[in-house]
C-alpha cells in the first residue's frame, strides 16, 4: 500500500479550497491545500475592490446560472448564509450591509478573511504548500497520485481523496487557469461551456465614439434583456459600458444580442415633461434633463434628440423619440473585456456529473469539483462567495 497522510489533497487555496480545508479540521481529518500562488485566498483579497463582499443576505438558488438551476440548492441549504456570518463573527469579523443584501466585513479589509482562514488551518495543523503547481492527477486503484512542482522540485503524494478547488479562468495574473476542467475531462467527466460573466461590454463601429466620449459618466438604469432585468447604476467607458446593472446582464448576455436600458427608472419622461411645460414651456430641453443627467451625457443626446428646442414647441415625433431613448435604448454589444476583467466563469463541470449533496464525481469515488469550477454561477453582490463557501463546507464533511 503506497503511504498517505492526508485525507483528502485540496487543490487550489482560495474560497472554496480554504474553507474546505477548515471545515475538514473540525471534523479532526487531515488535509493539504496546494496553491500555485505564493499566498492563499488571493482572489479573496482583490474582491470588492479589497473589501471583499462575502455573502448576500438574500442567497437562494434564483440568483445563480446553471444548466441544472436546481443543483446548488443542497449545498445552499446544508451551510447558509446565517451559517457564513455566524461562522465570521466567531472569529471577530462583523459585517455591514452596503447595498442590495451585499455583507462586507466592519473593517473594509478583504485580508482579515483571508487571515481567518491561514489561523484556523494552523491551529487543527492543516498544511498548506505554497507555490506549488500540480503537474498531474492520477488514479490508482483506490489511491489518487498527485504530482507536483515546488520550490524547483518535482514532488508526489497520494490520497483517497482529492479536491479540485482550483477556480476558473478570470483573471490569469493572479493565477487562473482551466486546470480543474482539464482534469474533469480526463476523468471523462462532461463540461458546460465556459465563457467570461460579470463582465464590461465592449461596443465598436460606429458607435464607438459616442460611448467613449461619455467615459466616466454613471447613472441608475434597468437593463434588460428577453431573459431578465437587473436595477443598479450603469458606467460609461472609453470601451463601452460597465457598471453593476451592466456586469449583471452580462451574465445573461450572448454575442450577436441586444440589451435594452432605461435610463430614468420607475418615472415616464413624457409626463414629466408635459408637467414641466404646462407651467414654464420656454425651457430647453436641454436644461429640463439636466435635473437627470450631466452636462456631458445632455451634450450627447444632441446628437439625437431636439435638446435645443423649448418644451413647448416638442412635437408628438420628438416625444416618441424622446420616450424611445430614455426608457429603450437599445444597445448591441461587440463583445465583453475578457476574462482578465470577468469576476467569474460562467459554465464548467457539468452538474450533471457530481453528487449535489456531496459535490462528489458520479463516475470517479474520490474526487470532488467545488467553487467556481463548477457549472454554478453566482450574480454580483456576494452570491459567488456563498456557494464557495457552501460547496467548501459539503465536500468537507463528505471526504
Amino acid at each position: 500500500m503506497l503511504e498517505t497522510k492526508y485525507d483528502a489533497i485540496i487543490i487550489g487555496g482560495g474560497a472554496c479550497g480554504l474553507m474546505c480545508a477548515v471545515q475538514a479540521g473540525y471534523l479532526g481529518k487531515k488535509t493539504l491545500i496546494l496553491e500555485k500562488n505564493a499566498q492563499v485566498g488571493a482572489k479573496i483579497l482583490i474582491s470588492g475592490g479589497g473589501r471583499c463582499n462575502y455573502t448576500n443576505y438574500y442567497t437562494t438558488a434564483q440568483n445563480f446560472i446553471s444548466e441544472n438551476e436546481h443543483f446548488c440548492k443542497s449545498a445552499l441549504s446544508q451551510w447558509t448564509v446565517d451559517d457564513t456570518i455566524s461562522f465570521f463573527e466567531t472569529y471577530g469579523i462583523t459585517g455591514q450591509e452596503k447595498t442590495l443584501g451585499q455583507l462586507f466585513p466592519t473593517s473594509n479589509k478583504a485580508k482579515d478573511i483571508v487571515e481567518v482562514f491561514k489561523q484556523i488551518c494552523d491551529d487543527f495543523g492543516q498544511d498548506i504548500y505554497l507555490n506549488s503547481h500540480v503537474l498531474a492527477v492520477e488514479k490508482l486503484d483506490e489511491l489518487f497520485k498527485i504530482t507536483f512542482e515546488r520550490n524547483g522540485k518535482t514532488e508526489t503524494l497520494y490520497s483517497f481523496k482529492v479536491v479540485m478547488a482550483s477556480g476558473g479562468l478570470p483573471i490569469a495574473k493572479m493565477g487562473a487557469t482551466d486546470f480543474s476542467l482539464k482534469i474533469a475531462k480526463q476523468f471523462g467527466l462532461q463540461v458546460v461551456q465556459t465563457a467570461p460573466a460579470l463582465v464590461p461590454l465592449t461596443i465598436t463601429g460606429k458607435d464607438a465614439d459616442w460611448f467613449a466620449h461619455l467615459s466616466g459618466n454613471s447613472m441608475p438604469a434597468v437593463v434588460s434583456n428577453d431573459e431578465i432585468s437587473f436595477e443598479e447604476n450603469i458606467l460609461f467607458t472609453h470601451w463601452g459600458l460597465s457598471g453593476p446593472a451592466i456586469l449583471q446582464i452580462s451574465s445573461y448576455w450572448r454575442p450577436g444580442q441586444s440589451i435594452v436600458i432605461d435610463l430614468l427608472p420607475h418615472q415616464n419622461i413624457q409626463e414629466l415633461i408635459e408637467q414641466e411645460r404646462s407651467a414654464n414651456g420656454k425651457k430647453l430641453l436641454a436644461n429640463y434633463l439636466a435635473l437627470f443627467y450631466t452636462r456631458k451625457f445632455i451634450d450627447a443626446l444632441s446628437d439625437i434628440l431636439p435638446t435645443h428646442k423649448n418644451l413647448a414647441s416638442l412635437t408628438k415625433d420628438d416625444f416618441t423619440a424622446i420616450n424611445e431613448f430614455i426608457h429603450h435604448f437599445k444597445v448591441k454589444p461587440a463583445g465583453d473585456k475578457g476574462y482578465d476583467k470577468a469576476e467569474v466563469m460562467r459554465g464548467g463541470v457539468d452538474t450533471n456529473e457530481l453528487s449535489s449533496k456531496t459535490l462528489e464525481a458520479k463516475k470517479v469515488p474520490g474526487l470532488y469539483f467545488g467553487g467556481e469550477c463548477v457549472d454554478v454561477t453566482g450574480w454580483l453582490g456576494g452570491y459567488n462567495f456563498q456557494w464557495a463557501w457552501a460547496s467548501g463546507f459539503v465536500i468537507a464533511n463528505s471526504v
